[in-house]
């Protein structure tokens, strides 16, 4: 691939809803000339925007409002397989960090990170390698057994996503509507989710959505 040398800017799309966060990063960028931001505020228009835009490099917030990161991550694998992806979440549990990596995120960066670490990413996850940071990388090292006994461990990135919908409090037919599958299929993982998770009802299975932090 030819490299343009004079205007060959790198173009981050940041998918996030909350505009404290982009604009810190708008500004954490400023003085970055080889760094273009665009933005996007939820799923669907972040999906549309990588779509439009093909942007170098995508930060994805996990907790987005309409549907998360992960899923917004899935969609957009599955309309470029080699996207870059950082994933950028409050979120610091190792048992979160492995599954982005798992689900093909090439960044993953907390919210609670020095900033600068972010550009780390942005630079390294652009030019084809890997970035966690420091502290994320070692607590994945350190917590191994803890990862394991995390529920979210057990599941594929479907079932995440429904369990994280039904735990903000969203019905069935509301989870459908938003991953755009069948009731049948939600209702199906809902009882395969019970199982797994050892959930005597419906709202016990809310309850672990919930004490999991998916939210």
């Amino acid at each position: 691939m030819m490299q343009n040398t004079a205007k060959s800017a790198t173009m981050v799309l940041i998918v996030d809803d909350h505009p404290v966060v982009v604009s810190g990063c708008r500004s954490l960028f400023a003085s970055d000339i080889s760094v273009q931001i665009e933005e996007a505020g939820d799923a669907k228009a972040g999906h549309k925007a990588f779509v439009t835009r093909k942007p170098d490099v995508t930060i994805i917030d996990i907790n987005l409002p309409d549907v998360s990161g992960f899923e917004l991550m899935r969609r957009i694998r599955k309309e470029d397989p080699d996207a870059k992806i950082i994933m950028f979440s409050m979120n610091d549990d190792p048992a979160f960090v492995v599954r982005a990596v798992e689900m093909g995120a090439q960044g993953y960066v907390a919210k609670g990170d020095d900033p600068r670490m972010l550009m780390r990413a942005v630079h390294k996850v652009a030019s084809g390698e890997n970035f966690v940071s420091p502290q994320l990388a070692e607590a994945v090292t350190f917590s191994g057994a803890a990862i394991k006994a995390n529920p979210a461990s057990q599941m594929n990135a479907r079932e995440l996503e429904i369990l994280r919908l039904l735990g903000r409090g969203d019905k069935i037919v509301e989870v459908a509507d938003a991953l755009d599958i069948s009731y049948k299929t939600v209702a199906n993982v809902t009882s395969l989710l019970k199982q797994k998770l050892g959930a005597k009802n419906h709202s016990d299975l809310i309850r672990i959505a919930v004490e999991m932090g998916l939210g």
